[in-house]
């Protein structure tokens, strides 16, 4: 089985250490029959790696990806905007793979494109301006001079006040004509009429030709399941663990979207 959840913001002051414990809970329940679990970005509300340090906390979290790992379950971390700044901490201590691209895999004869979700898709111009800055090397080396407790501190007043600035239109579903990441879809899944990828502008991977079946990604924060104008493609969000708890499964026939532990 293969496994799929995105939008933990651990460290987030909302229920957190609860929050983590659940997932904590799910790591262990999906780890019965899990080949491979991808978490697809935004594990972290922030997440720096210091040349001798990592952020305070997420004991438990970082504990259960080692020991599922050390049992030989294969965990993909995907870089979210809010851990831009993953180097190889979690490669090297906990022995999950970190990607920052959007990556395609073929599992069992379906096509999945895979990726966080931010930076994708016509418009969103400001963040994307962002996240070249944020990336940059030298702008890291900068930050990475502060003292952790500064840096730190800094930056997480800073996702903090970017959350509560969020636009209210975004958290919720504007329609396949306004939301980024459907346009990204579209741009990928309406060659044929069948969701093929191929290469273009944005060529991920080098265009296998396969059909995409599914397209899972986070970000948005809301829970959606979106078939594409082809007819065949689908866009699943999804969500976000701070009010919810939303995970996908793929049996090798189908990709179902599940919650594991409802809010009562």
């Amino acid at each position: 089985m293969i496994y799929f959840a995105s939008d933990f913001h651990l460290g987030m002051g909302v229920n957190a250490d609860e929050r983590e414990r659940k997932i904590c809970r799910w790591l262990d329940f999906v780890s019965e029959d899990a080949s491979d679990i991808f978490l697809l970005g935004d594990l972290f509300d922030f997440w720096f790696e210091y040349k001798k340090a990592v952020p305070k906390g997420f004991v438990r979290f970082l504990g259960k990806l080692a020991e599922l790992t050390d049992k030989g379950i294969r965990i993909h971390v995907c870089v979210g905007n809010h851990d831009l700044w993953m180097r190889d901490y979690l490669e090297k201590e906990c022995g999950v793979r970190i990607f920052r691209e959007p990556e395609v895999h073929e599992f069992s004869g379906r096509t999945f494109v895979l990726h966080h979700g931010d930076g994708l898709g016509p418009g969103d111009e400001k963040y994307k301006l962002l996240k070249r800055i944020f990336t940059n090397k030298l702008a890291q080396g900068f930050f990475g001079m502060l003292h952790p407790d500064l840096g730190i501190r800094l930056a997480s007043g800073w996702s903090k006040k970017s959350r509560l600035n969020q636009p209210k239109w975004e958290e919720t579903f504007q329609g396949n004509d306004k939301e980024y990441l459907v346009q990204f879809c579209e741009d990928w899944s309406l060659v044929d009429g069948r969701g093929t990828l191929v290469h273009g502008r944005g060529s991920l991977v080098g265009g296998s030709g396969n059909v995409v079946d599914y397209f899972v990604f986070g970000h948005r924060h809301l829970l959606l399941d979106v078939t594409l104008s082809n007819g065949a493609s689908r866009y699943i969000n999804l969500g976000q663990w701070f009010t919810g708890s939303a995970y996908a499964k793929f049996d090798g026939d189908e990709l179902v979207v599940h919650e594991f532990e409802k809010i009562k």
